[in-house]
């Protein structure tokens, strides 16, 4: 039995983080798992494999593994070696140095839209997906000026862009700051949006209607990025977690984990207690806050506690 065969039958089938190392012992992938035993597996069947799995398997000499509690730990600590291993075969969550930022120009920009590397005023972010947001800059270029009026927006599409007046410019700037700013107004677009591609669909205009499509796609990634986790950065949330043997509680306080304990049983009284503790430490926590870096771990909690059962979600 090779050695790549022992390491595979130790591993046990529970949630966490798994290290490939090549034959000088560099970490080239770390991957994660809610079963490390069947995952690191099928790295090393005859099924089918993408090819730059393939390309990664020849380079493979050694397999390091970490258990953890629960799948929550295993993604964020996944996350966090990413970030500071850098392996070679990762490429997600490696370079976020790179994530930008969607700012509404203030004056003599033709598209009103641009793309800069760190925030300013009036930019909204961050963002990794920088070909979604190109795409939707030129899509709403063919709608400008878009002008708010009360409850709606008023706009019509273009075939070419066309230059706006210094007046219409501004008055656009000003719509864009609030749609982006408010999620309100940005569901009020995409709303709005939707009746119009209805309305070219049923004229057949079926190109035009497909715009509107990917417009309203594209905005409603903008709408997730920047509004779906207020309720990470403005809430308090308390998580209840079942384990192997037991349970286990996350007080999660701006976005991070500040406090998690195990217990072979839970009752209410050790609830109170926990939460009381929490109390103690929570005004010791760092303000320290890179956005570029936590838009990941954000991300990683907010699919997490949405794909939670209720119950499990005691504060929120």
């Amino acid at each position: 039995m090779s050695h790549l065969e022992k390491k595979l039958n130790q591993i046990p089938p529970h949630p966490g983080v798994y290290k490939m190392l090549d034959s000088t012992g560099r970490i080239i992938y770390v991957g994660k798992s809610k079963c490390l035993k069947k995952r690191v597996k099928s790295y090393f069947t005859k099924s089918p494999k993408q090819p730059k799995i393939e390309r990664m398997i020849f380079f493979i000499d050694d397999i390091d593994y970490i258990v953890t509690d629960t799948h929550l730990e295993a993604r964020l600590l996944e996350c966090q070696l990413i970030k500071e291993i850098q392996p070679y075969f990762n490429s997600q969550m490696k370079n976020d140095r790179r994530y930008f930022y969607l700012k509404v120009t203030n004056s003599g920009h033709s598209k009103g839209l641009s793309i800069v590397p760190e925030r300013e005023d009036h930019s909204f972010g961050p963002f990794r997906r920088k070909q979604v947001i190109l795409s939707l800059i030129d899509m709403l270029t063919h709608l400008f000026p878009i002008i708010q009026e009360n409850n709606s927006f008023n706009f019509h599409y273009h075939t070419l862009p066309e230059l706006m007046s210094p007046e219409d410019f501004l008055k656009n700037r000003q719509t864009l700051i609030r749609i982006f700013s408010e999620d309100t107004e940005l569901n009020c677009f995409i709303n709005q949006l939707q009746i119009c591609m209805h309305k070219e669909s049923a004229q057949y205009h079926y190109e035009r209607a497909t715009t509107y499509r990917d417009l309203i796609n594209s905005l409603a990634y903008i709408s997730h990025n920047l509004h779906a986790y207020k309720h990470l950065t403005t809430r308090d949330i308390l998580l209840k977690i079942p384990v192997r043997d037991g349970e286990k509680l996350f007080y999660i306080s701006k976005s991070k984990i500040i406090q998690k304990k195990y217990f072979p049983t839970l009752s209410q009284t050790e609830i109170e207690m926990f939460l009381a503790e929490v109390s103690k430490t929570k005004a010791a926590v760092g303000a320290d806050w890179d956005e570029k870096t936590e838009v990941d771990f954000q991300n990683i909690l907010f699919s997490e506690i949405q794909a939670l059962p209720d119950d499990w979600i005691l504060i929120k």
